[in-house]
């Protein structure tokens, strides 16, 4: 069995052991020791850690197995290490603050099922790898969620369609309601604490107690604890002020408005209006972008006061119902593209034609519909990226393998007749173009 050592500065954390592979010896061994640093490895008696699984400025966290769970139950251990330079007072403190927080996860994950439990807390008190010295760790074990937090899996898919955010977001409300109804407010809503399990039910995670403890020992009692994501807070958290359950509310809709967009909070942001300018980079009914908006407002009093207001502005009886998830809208590059595409794929189907039917009326009819379904797939986007270069690739190769196809014409007559065709299409879909932006100024 592999098991991994918990110590920041463990040159090689990575420790195997084949006498933990039998059961038996797994469930009875007293301890095990990392081969390199001597940290012990089995914390609290009972988890043993198996991979890193990630490692910030407060410490890390791990997969691990409970020993003592048959079947060696999954959970995750969040190691934190408070900074070195902290007084015995400010250290205390911090425990403290940790155990507080720890009380607080526990009851509100086993109170909802969309929240990981908290299965234990516990320092730890080793020697250091300073000669006479002792280093002290804090843990936290919480439920295992397998799945991929919604930050990955916007890398991995791509933009989320609007049905997909309007699900997401009564799921996530419904959390943020019964949390709030506890008196607690999240503070670090974004992407990456959205955990999507393996059969597609949603977690919200990391409830801030790691970074909390991180931030309190300092030298004003009443100063912020600093909990917030550059982009997803809103003024009053990133000025230090009093957070708000409509606080959450600012970051969950940066979030939606993340994954309806593909881009970064800072990228949609202006300056000027001190507002997230989103809408013409995504394709959303304006009932739903009324509502992001309005739980956007740099005053946390003008927003959304509860998840339950949301939740009500949401309902079918408040707003139109809800689309088929809609297509994405076409950017300019993708319009010529199929600008291009129709006219050189037209024209290869008029030259093919004309050769078989010798009639131009006919040719013509016949040409229009074909292309009037080619058209009418790429806006469905059934055709789309590779096929606009397969679909004329072959049309060209049977018009050139074939002679029948050319109504007489020579190959490089084909080609340039499909090129002028492609090209008129491109400038009157240009044309087209810039006159509906003119029209829309004007409007």
């Amino acid at each position: 069995m592999e098991v991994y050592c918990t110590r920041p500065r463990c040159s090689r954390p990575k420790n195997f052991f084949a006498d933990l592979d039998d059961i038996t010896t797994l469930k009875t061994t007293q301890q095990k020791y990392c081969t390199t640093c001597g940290m012990p490895l089995i914390l609290d008696g009972r988890y043993v850690p198996s991979k890193l699984l990630g490692r910030g400025g407060f410490g890390a966290a791990f997969l691990a197995g409970d020993r003592r769970i048959p079947g060696m139950r999954p959970c995750v251990v969040k190691q934190f290490q408070p900074a070195g330079n902290l007084t015995s007072n400010q250290l205390q403190l911090a425990q403290q603050l940790f155990e507080r927080e720890a009380d607080v996860l526990a009851q509100i994950g086993n109170e909802h099922e969309q929240i990981p439990g908290l299965f234990a807390f516990f320092p730890a008190i080793v020697q250091s790898l300073q000669p006479g010295q002792q280093d002290q760790f804090f843990y936290l074990v919480q439920e295992y969620i397998d799945g991929q937090n919604l930050e990955e899996e916007l890398a991995q898919k791509g933009k989320f369609s609007e049905a997909d955010v309007l699900e997401l977001l009564r799921e996530i409300l419904k959390v943020l309601k019964f949390v709030h109804n506890k008196s607690i407010i999240h503070r670090d809503i974004k992407p990456s604490n959205i955990m999507r399990r393996r059969d597609g039910r949603v977690f919200l995670l990391d409830f801030g107690a790691v970074k909390q403890v991180t931030n309190a020992p300092s030298s004003s009692a009443a100063s912020s604890t600093g909990i917030y994501s550059l982009g997803f807070a809103p003024p009053e958290q990133m000025a230090g002020g009093q957070v708000f359950p409509s606080t959450d509310l600012y970051a969950l809709a940066v979030t939606i408005i993340t994954l309806l967009t593909g881009q970064e909070a800072s990228q949609l942001f202006d300056a000027y209006s001190n507002q997230l300018k989103w809408r013409s980079q995504a394709t959303v009914s304006r009932p739903l972008a009324d509502i992001l908006d309005k739980m956007l407002l740099p005053a946390a009093n003008q927003r959304f006061q509860s998840a339950q207001e949301v939740l009500d502005a949401l309902e079918p009886g408040n707003k139109p119902p809800l689309p088929i998830k809609s297509q994405p809208a076409f950017s300019t590059w993708e319009l010529l593209a199929g600008a291009a595409f129709s006219g050189f794929e037209g024209a290869l189907i008029a030259i093919a034609l004309l050769s078989l039917v010798h009639n131009p009326i006919i040719t013509l009819g016949i040409s229009a519909v074909i292309l009037g379904i080619l058209i009418f797939s790429q806006t469905r986007r059934w055709i789309e990226k590779f096929d606009l270069l397969i679909i004329p690739g072959i049309s060209f190769a049977l018009i050139f393998f074939i002679p029948l196809f050319r109504v007489g014409l020579s190959i490089p007559q084909v080609v340039i007749l499909a090129v002028t065709a492609s090209l008129i299409a491109i400038a009157i879909t240009a044309l087209f173009r810039l006159i509906y932006k003119l029209l829309s100024l004007l409007l």
